[in-house]
């Protein structure tokens, strides 16, 4: 008995993890391959931001991109391009095998450097956009 109620509450468990990862909806701007590599082009060797993410998000999936938006306006204007990337609709797009990009993603890019900035983004993005955008800022600070 004991064995099997563990089982249940694993799997409960295991479900409700699963829940979490998915997202809900969103109105997503489309990004071709031959866009996102133009404008890889276009940026030459600057420092970028790349957020992927699925088609269907949540809240946080949302605020991430928005945060994110917000803050690269605010401390750099144009410097500092901004590609938000739906990897499911334009799951042939070379950065997602580049960067090895499989669930919703924020990196920060500057020549071979790059920054994984993702756990920062979703644990403020929401609840504490001013410490996220600090981070941030830092972390293209210390790439430039």
């Amino acid at each position: 008995m004991k064995k099997l109620t563990l089982i249940l509450i694993i799997a409960l468990w295991a479900g409700v993890l699963s829940a979490s990862a998915q997202c809900c909806d969103s109105k997503v701007a489309e990004l071709t391959s031959t866009e996102v590599t133009l404008a890889e082009q276009a940026t030459g060797a600057g420092v970028k931001a790349y957020y992927f993410h699925a088609t269907r998000r949540c809240v946080t999936c949302q605020a991430v991109e928005k945060v994110t938006k917000e803050a690269l306006k605010e401390h750099y204007g144009d410097q500092v391009a901004f590609l938000s990337i739906d990897r499911e609709e334009d799951s042939e797009n070379p950065l997602l095998e580049k960067y090895k990009v499989n669930g919703q993603t924020l990196l920060i890019v500057s020549g071979d450097k790059v920054k994984n900035l993702t756990n920062d983004a979703f644990l403020n993005a929401r609840t504490n956009p001013d410490k996220f955008k600090a981070k941030l800022k830092s972390t293209i600070d210390s790439m430039k």
